[in-house]
């Protein structure tokens, strides 16, 4: 399974892509950060988020988009902006034919690392050693982002395979 990860942001979106299944470590397909010029105006900004996004989903190809949960900050710019980037992830995703499945930061936290309170450190620590990568990746939006696609690997993947054979099980018309 390929999953590109995405860390929505205006400012900075992580975008990070892993190839793996369920229970068996991922491998680094790519990893990218879309930057935008806070100064530019907002629509700009935004066609530029959904213009990378595009690019790197017909480049990569990816089976399914994993994007983080917006959460609610003490900063309302913020979450406003990061709102709007994730809903254009969301959308180039869903426009691309690829499932796009939603997580929180602490879903994502505990998959990787085991613990839904991970540091941003941690986090960092832990996707370079599950990626057996040489240094880890910068910045954090990059981490964010890989980790988010190995989550999904291990999390999505499997629910897949479970939702998979219900239906086949409902189509048998032996599941009640």
């Amino acid at each position: 399974m390929r999953v590109l990860g995405i860390d929505p942001g205006l400012t900075r979106c992580g975008v990070g892509i892993v190839e793996g299944e369920p229970g068996r470590p991922c491998r680094l397909v790519g990893v990218h950060v879309i930057r935008t010029d806070p100064d530019d105006p907002i629509d700009a900004r935004l066609l530029r988020v959904d213009t990378q996004l595009a690019q790197y989903l017909r480049d990569y190809r990816p089976d399914a988009v994993a994007v983080e949960r917006v959460f609610s900050q003490h900063n309302v710019a913020s979450v406003i902006g990061t709102a709007q980037a994730s809903a254009v992830a969301v959308l180039s995703g869903a426009r691309a034919g690829v499932s796009v499945a939603t997580y929180t930061p602490s879903e994502a936290k505990a998959a990787i690392t085991g613990s839904g309170v991970a540091d941003k450190k941690q986090m960092t620590t832990m996707v370079t050693k599950l990626l057996r990568l040489d240094a880890p990746p910068k910045p954090a939006d990059a981490a964010d982002a890989l980790a988010l696609a190995i989550c999904h690997v291990w999390r999505g993947g499997t629910q897949a395979r479970f939702a998979a054979a219900r239906a086949a099980l409902d189509r048998k018309g032996t599941r009640r």
